[in-house]
């Protein structure tokens, strides 16, 4: 079941980041800026345990981010993934978000569901909001994918 994250979902989000960011597949994330953004959060809830989370973050008035996409390596292949991207797709519309963007080493996954590769650079808000402060800037070697809405 999917769903917008709540306060208690805070420390198992935190973990499965923890789980991805060492090896370099997420951008690890603290304890407390996950509280700060938990209302960026959706979670796929099996039973009481989170075993997937997605957060859109909005960047700018037309153009917001998922991030922070991880699933439970147990419950892999099972479409959660998607199902978290749909979701945050689901809540930019609303929004009125015209594109969202993500930057990440699954690029074919992110295919396909619709987003397209782009250049870094079609992305200030991104670059110099978050990026500037990632040990990896400026070599990043994650890609930029966008989709418009």
């Amino acid at each position: 079941m999917i769903r917008k994250a709540i306060l208690q979902d805070a420390r198992q989000i935190h973990r499965l980041l923890l789980n991805y960011a060492k090896d370099g597949l997420v951008l690890s994330r603290s304890l407390m800026e996950i509280f700060e953004a938990i209302r960026d959060f959706y979670v796929f809830v099996e039973g009481d345990r989170v075993v997937g989370a997605a957060a859109l973050n909005i960047c700018w008035e037309d153009l917001a981010e998922v991030r922070s996409l991880v699933v439970d390596e147990s419950f892999a292949g099972r479409g959660i993934g998607k199902h978290l991207v749909e979701a945050c797709l689901s809540e930019a519309r609303t929004l009125g978000i015209g594109r969202v963007f993500a930057l990440t080493y699954q690029q074919a996954f992110f295919e396909k569901l619709g987003f397209s590769v782009i250049e870094k650079s079609e992305l200030p808000q991104k670059i110099w909001g978050d990026c500037i402060k990632c040990a990896k800037f400026p070599e990043c070697d994650e890609i930029a994918l966008s989709r418009s809405l």
